[in-house]
């Protein structure tokens, strides 16, 4: 292998396409994991993440022999690791005990790494960790000749390959000047703005940034439930909002709320970081009770639709669900709002079938779901009292609705993510109604050359 020989570990996401795209712009690197089973897949071609573009890289690097891809318990990954210039860590840091994120992993594959690395390699977090992590590992690390570099990822789940190799920008701290450059070199063919800065600025950007996203879908949930009373167009709205570039068209859409892997955990963590120093962040607060009350919103709305009054009783009504991950163009169920929504529904006595694109009904995340998963749609909208869009999956566009309209006991339709063309469902037999809109939109009437501007607003979209 050529150098700078590069050791990943962890080939989730993050691990995975870190290393991926870093052997797609000519370095070469080894993806390394407990998970034996994992990496024997990944060895015959198998990708288990939805991530368009991933597994093409993983092929490609690996027959030009870039990418190599061992098991942590493996003798060859000693081997590497002994000759490695920069290593990644890319474990898990999931939300532990009041929000923090727990670095149990993270600090147990520092200790078994320490002794094994060689004099002046770099050990990179590119996992989302707290602020004064860096620290934490060059402590446990004990090692003065190896520095230790934060290059916190802003990889958004379905984009991810294309996010990485078309960064808005790369932020690389440390204390060590010279081990940050090292890092920063990696991305130069990328040719994007590197900020470079010390390791405690460079692991706080990446929570301001996710939590300030946070932010902004839950003031687009907001404004559209002022849209809702006031009896205004969201769509409309966000795009003026949108031309504004100090705005700018993103993360203006509403939804059932946000979720995935990270919105939820790094909110959480700013938090707890917060309140730490003393410092109440209400904003932040405030982002997260506002998603927590949209996922009621959205019952209510489904609850007024289906009983005519936000009082009506659901016992017994059917509901079919289309999407159930966190967003389109993933399959990660973590933290979804539909699977949120989908609770309180069961818990209001509704009846529910779902069916999501990305999701098989024999698929063991689902197993413990309190109602059932199907591979037809057609079969989960059977005699349902109304279909319930929760993901913004495009292929519920080009269902056949005509059809779907023959097997539902009421043809209605109750869209969270404006995903829908009213008018098309109303062609088909379907009443439709969305969030922030009146329920038959005299926008879609317009022919769209008729229109000054194409009131279409953004998917709802997360950086993980």
């Amino acid at each position: 292998m050529t150098s700078p020989r590069v050791v990943v570990i962890g080939t989730g996401y993050v691990g995975l396409t870190t290393g991926a795209c870093l052997a797609s712009l000519g370095h070469a690197v080894v993806c390394a994991d407990a998970d034996q089973d994992k990496v024997d897949r990944l060895a015959r071609g198998r990708i288990d993440i939805l991530e368009p573009g991933l597994a093409e890289l993983v092929t490609s690097g690996t027959a030009a022999g870039r990418l190599t891809c061992v098991g942590t318990s493996e003798k060859a990954f000693g081997r590497f690791l002994r000759n490695a210039e920069i290593v990644f860590l890319c474990v898990p840091t999931p939300m532990g005990a009041g929000g923090l994120a727990d670095l149990g992993i993270l600090e147990t594959v520092v200790r078994q790494i320490s002794e094994l690395l060689p004099p002046g390699c770099t050990v990179v977090t590119k996992s989302t960790v707290p602020v004064g992590t860096a620290t934490r590992l060059t402590q446990l690390l004990r090692r003065d000749d190896v520095s230790v570099v934060s290059n916190p990822e802003f990889l958004r789940e379905g984009t991810a390959v294309r996010d990485f190799l078309h960064p808005d920008r790369v932020v690389v701290g440390s204390a060590d000047r010279e081990a940050a450059e090292r890092v920063a070199a990696l991305y130069e063919p990328l040719r994007a703005p590197i900020v470079l800065t010390d390791a405690a600025s460079a692991e706080l950007i990446k929570y301001a940034a996710n939590c300030f996203l946070a932010v902004k879908l839950s003031y687009a949930n907001a404004i559209a439930e002022l849209c809702d009373r006031a009896g205004a167009d969201v769509a409309d709205v966000a795009a003026g909002m949108g031309f504004d570039r100090r705005i700018g068209k993103e993360f203006l859409a509403p939804g059932p709320g946000w979720g995935g892997s990270c919105l939820p955990k790094d909110t959480s963590a700013l938090l707890q970081l917060a309140d730490s120093m003393d410092f109440e962040f209400r904003l932040v607060r405030a982002a997260i009770d506002t998603n927590i009350r949209q996922h009621k919103r959205v019952v209510d709305k489904i609850r007024e639709v289906v009983t005519g009054t936000r009082l009506g009783s659901m016992s017994g009504v059917r509901l079919a669900l289309l999407g159930l991950t966190f967003k389109a163009g993933t399959n990660d169920l973590r933290d979804s709002p539909a699977l949120a929504v989908a609770a309180l529904l069961r818990e209001a006595g509704a009846e529910l079938v779902a069916y999501d694109p990305a999701v098989d009904s024999a698929d063991s995340r689902i197993a413990g779901l309190p109602f059932p998963v199907t591979d037809d749609p057609h079969q989960a909208a059977r005699g349902a009292d109304a279909i319930v869009v929760l993901t913004e999956w495009p292929e519920f566009r080009e269902l056949d609705w005509h059809r779907l309209a023959t097997v539902v006991r009421t043809p209605v339709v109750v869209d969270t993510r404006n995903l829908l063309d009213a008018s098309s469902l109303s062609r088909a037999g379907f009443g439709w109604t969305g969030l922030g809109k009146p329920p038959r939109s005299a926008m879609a009437t317009v022919p769209p050359s008729r229109r000054a501007v194409e009131a279409v607003p953004t998917p709802v979209t997360t950086p993980a």
